[in-house]
Formats: structure tokens, C-alpha cells, sequence
């Protein structure tokens, strides 16, 4: 009905002269003293037949309108997709249209080769990086010393930052490889929990956790890297004798609770945006604002919702709630 309106309102000129000359004709006939049915009859034979050509050429508009509309539905348009120029008026709009999807396609190509460039580069910067840190790790093996374990927690601090980049690179690469099958969560959180003992140690944190006795259908490698992003925020933002809880509600929700410094009310609604760091990340120069984004990127792809709630100087907790996961194990 709106489009009908909308196509009405579009022909209101050519249907007003359509009424003209129905009236010039029958003030005409009149004129000459002609019978009624000489003046009816005319009129109602050029009304039908121009109401015939106005349905014919709303139907037409209509078909148009509907392949239209498909495309603006359609993530990609291509030029092929449009439908043919109907009237001279609209052949130079048609042209114009072609001219911007060849421009933008174009664009496209040059965005897509220059993404896929930075992406090579960073990718082998990534692991190119990771065999000199390996090689600082054996070295740091063989000292036991305050300075050696010092060195190495800085060095794991590294290999967690080049694991950002890397994930952050391949979010939006095609080659994503997310490999779904069953997985033990018992050992995937005491491995994530592993790699932080000495942080642990060092900081005289309490690990409250009781095997969940849990099999959950997901990606290993990256459900891994949810938890050690949160595992690392935990204990970043929990003071030296604290306590960080690993626990699972009757509702198959995941929870990572800690007795840190908590999320001001303000900034708890952005903390999964890009970027956003808030007051914790003023406070904490090093902050970068990227770690819980990466977290709630990955969980979209592993249809996993992940939420937080926190009371500043009491603490916060992380959810994530299992129970959204499609998938089955091959």
C-alpha cells in the first residue's frame, strides 16, 4: 500500500492531465449539443483504457521495486544484479549506479590486497618473535634466581601480547581455523591456569576451583585463549593476597570471580568495546583496552555469551554462559 501511494504520488501529474482531457472532451461534446451517451461513452472507454496502461506500468514498477529491495537485502551488490534501465530517464542514473559499483568493487580489491599484505607481514612477524623469546626461555631455565623469575614472567607477558596480535589478525581472516569437537573443560582450565602459577605464586593469590566435571562442544585453542585473557585481567586487577574463584552455576554458566578493584558502574556497559580501558585503564598505563574485546569477538564465533558484573574495591565476575553452543562433536 505505501508503495502504491508513493507510485500514485509519482503519476499525479500525468493523471491530472489525464482528468483535463477527459473534461476538455466532455465540455466539447456539450459544446456541440452532442447526446449523453455520445459524451459517456468516449470517456469511460479512454479512462479504461488508460487505467489499463497506468496497471501495466505499476506492476512493471512494483517488479522493480522488489528486485530493489532484494538488493539492498543483499550483503554484496554487484553489477550484474541490477535490473535493466527501462526509460531514457533513467539510463544516465543507470550508468551513474555502474560507474560507483566499479569504483567501489575496485576499492575493494585494493582494501582486501592491502589487509592481506599486513596480515603476511604481522604473521610472520609473530613467529619469527617467538624464537628469540623461546630461546630467552631455555636460557632462563637454567637460573633459578629473583631476577630469572622476574625475567620470565616479563617474557610470558610478551608471548601473551604476540598472542593478541595474532588473534586480533585472524578475527576477520577467512582462514580462521575453528575446529569444534568435544573437550574435556576440567583440562582446559587447569592448563589456562597453569601458565599463570608463577603470577600466582608471586602475588600470594588464592585459586578457589573444584573440577566442574564438565564436556563442553568447542575450539580448543581459542576457548583457551577466552580464559587465559580473563585469568590475566583477574589477576592484573587483584591485590596481592586475594582470591580468584573458577566456578559453574546450575544454568551451565562458566564464572571467573576475583577480590580485585572492580569496574566503576559507568564503565561496566563498554568494557567489550575496542579500545575502551575506562578508569582502571587510566590508572593502569598498560592497559590497552583490546583484551576483553578479543574475548567477546571470539565468543560470538563460538556462540558463547559472555557478561561481567563488578562492584568496585569487591570485585568482578565473568560469565560465560555455555549453554547457546549449536554445535556437536564429530
Amino acid at each position: 500500500m505505501t508503495f502504491l501511494l508513493a507510485f500514485l504520488k509519482d503519476k499525479r501529474y500525468t493523471l491530472l492531465f489525464a482528468l483535463l482531457t477527459l473534461l476538455v472532451l466532455c465540455i466539447s461534446f456539450l459544446l456541440y449539443h452532442l447526446p449523453l451517451q455520445a459524451v459517456v461513452y468516449p470517456c469511460i472507454v479512454c479512462a479504461a483504457i488508460g487505467l489499463g496502461f497506468l496497471c501495466m506500468e505499476y506492476l512493471q514498477a512494483a517488479k522493480r521495486h522488489r528486485q530493489m529491495q532484494k538488493l539492498l537485502q543483499s550483503e554484496q551488490i554487484l553489477r550484474d544484479m541490477l535490473p535493466d534501465a527501462e526509460t531514457v530517464e533513467s539510463n544516465d542514473d543507470y550508468a551513474l549506479i555502474i560507474k560507483l559499483l566499479d569504483d567501489l568493487q575496485a576499492q575493494k580489491l585494493r582494501a582486501d590486497e592491502k589487509f592481506q599484505d599486513m596480515m603476511d607481514y604481522y604473521t610472520v612477524w609473530v613467529h619469527q618473535i617467538k624464537t628469540p623469546i623461546a630461546s630467552m626461555k631455555l636460557s632462563l631455565q637454567n637460573e633459578d634466581s629473583a631476577q630469572a623469575r622476574r625475567l620470565s614472567a616479563e617474557l610470558f607477558r610478551i608471548e601473551q601480547y604476540v598472542g593478541m596480535v595474532l588473534a586480533f589478525l585472524r578475527l576477520d581472516s577467512n582462514s580462521t581455523d575453528y575446529v569444534f569437537r568435544s573437550c574435556d573443560l576440567d583440562t582446559l582450565l587447569r592448563q589456562s591456569v597453569r601458565k599463570y602459577a608463577a603470577d600466582f605464586i608471586g602475588k600470594k593469590l588464592t585459586l578457589s576451583y573444584e573440577p566442574l566435571g564438565r564436556m563442553i562442544v568447542t575450539d580448543e585453542k581459542w576457548f583457551s585463549f577466552v580464559i587465559e585473557q580473563l585469568l590475566s585481567n583477574a589477576i592484573k586487577y587483584t591485590q596481592e593476597g586475594g582470591t580468584i574463584t573458577i566456578g559453574m552455576t546450575d544454568d551451565n554458566t562458566l564464572f571467573l570471580s576475583d577480590t580485585g578493584i572492580g569496574i566503576a558502574e559507568s564503565d561496566l556497559p563498554r568494557i567489550f568495546e575496542k579500545g575502551y580501558t575506562g578508569f582502571n585503564g587510566r590508572t593502569d598505563k598498560s592497559a590497552s583496552g583490546i583484551g576483553l574485546y578479543l574475548c567477546k569477538r571470539v565468543c560470538t564465533q563460538l556462540h558463547i555469551d559472555i557478561s561481567a558484573e563488578s562492584e568496585p574495591a569487591k570485585g568482578t565476575t565473568m560469565r560465560l554462559n555455555l549453554s547457546q553452543n549449536p554445535f556437536h562433536s564429530d
